[in-house]
C-alpha cells in the first residue's frame, strides 16, 4: 500500500508552494543592481521576506485540513492544543529569523567578489544559495506544522517517513521508517520527504528503500548512488551498508596503494567489523576498531580481478550479507 492519496497531495502541494516561492525570490534576485548589489538587495528584501514567510504560513495552514481529511476529528484533543500556523512563519527550521537568513546569499556573493570572482559568477553563487534556503524554509515550516499537528492529537502515536522517487541516497534508506511523534524529522537542505501519521486505525505502508530502488532506472541509480554504488546494488549489496559507508569515507595506504576506505561499521559491534576482525583500541573510541581498512565499493571494483572476486570482497567488507 502506498501513502494515502491525501498524504501524497499534501506533500505535492508543499513542494509546489516551495517552488513558487523560490521562483519569485529568484526573479527579485535577478533584478538586483549589480553596480550596488548589497544596497539593492536590502531594498528588495522586504518584498522577498513577505513572499517567503507567506509561503511558510500557507504551508503550515495546510496541516490541519490534511490531518482532518486523513484522520477525522480527535475527540481527546483539547481545543487549546490546536496548531498555530503563524508561529512557524518568519523563521527558518533552526530558529533563525528569516529576515536575517535572507541576507546570507548576498554576503556569499560579496565574499566571492572580494576574492576576485567575476560578478556573474558571484551573483550566481548567491542565487543558488537563495534558492536552497527558500525551498528549505518553506518545506521545514510545513513539516514542523505536520509534527506539531500530530503531537497535539492523542490518537497519533507516531509517524512514518514518506520518501518519493528522486530523493537522495540518505533519504532513501530511511523510507518507511516509523518514529515516535516527538522524534525530530531528519532532513537536509531542499529535502522533499514528508511524514504520515500512525494511529491504531491508520497504519500506512509507504514504499520501502528496496521498492524505491527497484522503481529507479539504471540512470537514476547511477545519479543517486554513483557508478560503483549502482553496480554494487546490482550485485546484491545491502543498501543501508552501502549508503552508510560513505559517512566515514577517507583514504588510506593499504594493499600497496592509496585506497578509498571507510570507518563506518568497523567496530566490534559493526556489521563489517565482525567480518574484518583484527581489532585495535583507538583513543577516544568506545569500541575497538578493525585495523583492516574497510574498502569502499569503488575501490573493490578497482581491485577485483573478476566478478567472483568482487563478490567475495563485497561480502568481506560487509556490503553483502
Amino acid at each position: 500500500m502506498s501513502p494515502s492519496p491525501a498524504a501524497q497531495a499534501h506533500m505535492e502541494a508543499r513542494r509546489r508552494l516551495a517552488g513558487a516561492a523560490s521562483r519569485a525570490a529568484r526573479q527579485a534576485w535577478l533584478r538586483i543592481d549589480r553596480s550596488n548589489p548589497q544596497a539593492s538587495w536590502l531594498r528588495t528584501l522586504g518584498s522577498v521576506l513577505a513572499i517567503v514567510s507567506g509561503a511558510q504560513l500557507t504551508a503550515a495552514q495546510g496541516t490541519e485540513p490534511w490531518l482532518h481529511a486523513l484522520l477525522g476529528d480527535d475527540p481527546d484533543r483539547a481545543e487549546s492544543d490546536r496548531l498555530n500556523p503563524a508561529a512557524l512563519a518568519g523563521v527558518t527550521g533552526d530558529g533563525t529569523l528569516l529576515a536575517d537568513a535572507l541576507r546570507i546569499p548576498m554576503f556569499t556573493a560579496l565574499r566571492a567578489l572580494t576574492r576576485g570572482a567575476p560578478v556573474v559568477q558571484a551573483m550566481a553563487r548567491g542565487q543558488i544559495l537563495l534558492d536552497l534556503m527558500v525551498r528549505t524554509a518553506v518545506a521545514d515550516a510545513g513539516r514542523a506544522a505536520d509534527s506539531v499537528g500530530m503531537v497535539s492529537r492523542p490518537a497519533v502515536t507516531g509517524y512514518i517517513r514518506v520518501v518519493e522517487g528522486g530523493a537522495c541516497s540518505r533519504c532513501i534508506i530511511l523510507a518507511g521508517n516509523e518514529y515516535h511523534t516527538e522524534k525530530a524529522f531528519l532532513r537536509h537542505p531542499r529535502c522533499h520527504c514528508g511524514m504520515e501519521p500512525v494511529t491504531s486505525e491508520h497504519r500506512p505502508q509507504p514504499a520501502s528503500p528496496g521498492q524505491l530502488v527497484e522503481e529507479m532506472s539504471e540512470k537514476q541509480r547511477r545519479q543517486t548512488f554513483g557508478e560503483a554504488g549502482a553496480k554494487a546494488i546490482a550485485e546484491g549489496a545491502d543498501l543501508g551498508q552501502l549508503v552508510n559507508a560513505r559517512r566515514g569515507m577517507a583514504t588510506a595506504t593499504a594493499y600497496g596503494r592509496t585506497v578509498q576506505t571507510t570507518t563506518e561499521g568497523t567496530t566490534r559491534r559493526g556489521f563489517a567489523g565482525t567480518r574484518l576482525r583484527n581489532f585495535q583500541k583507538v583513543e577516544g573510541q568506545r569500541y575497538r576498531i578493525s585495523r583492516t581498512p574497510r574498502l569502499m565499493p569503488e575501490e573493490i571494483y578497482r581491485l577485483a580481478d573478476d566478478r567472483a572476486h568482487a563478490l567475495r570482497l563485497l561480502r568481506l567488507h560487509g556490503y553483502i550479507a
